[in-house]
């Protein structure tokens, strides 16, 4: 799949940095690829952090992604910082 504008939404902002919130069916690994949010690059900022839900079609995770990166409308994220990572009860 690809980035989808209507799945990315903000969850609060606040001195220059916005908490956002995505879902998709794409993997984590997917998304972290430079380039994945590049639609959105003039919201995006570096800084900003993006609560995300992936995987939704198959084992869905969640996570964090910081945007590291965004030059020339291009816009990269660091590697999804799980949360919830196990659950051994």
């Amino acid at each position: 799949m690809a980035y989808l504008s209507k799945d990315l939404s903000v969850l609060a902002y606040a001195n220059g940095f916005t908490l956002w919130h995505y879902t998709t069916a794409d993997v984590a690994n997917t998304m972290d690829t430079e380039g994945y949010f590049n639609a959105a690059s003039t919201m995006l900022r570096v800084g900003d952090i993006i609560v995300a839900n992936v995987d939704t079609a198959g084992t869905m995770k969640g996570g964090l992604f910081l945007v590291s990166a965004n030059s020339g409308g291009v816009v990269d994220v660091n590697d999804l910082t799980q949360i919830g990572a196990a659950d051994s009860r």
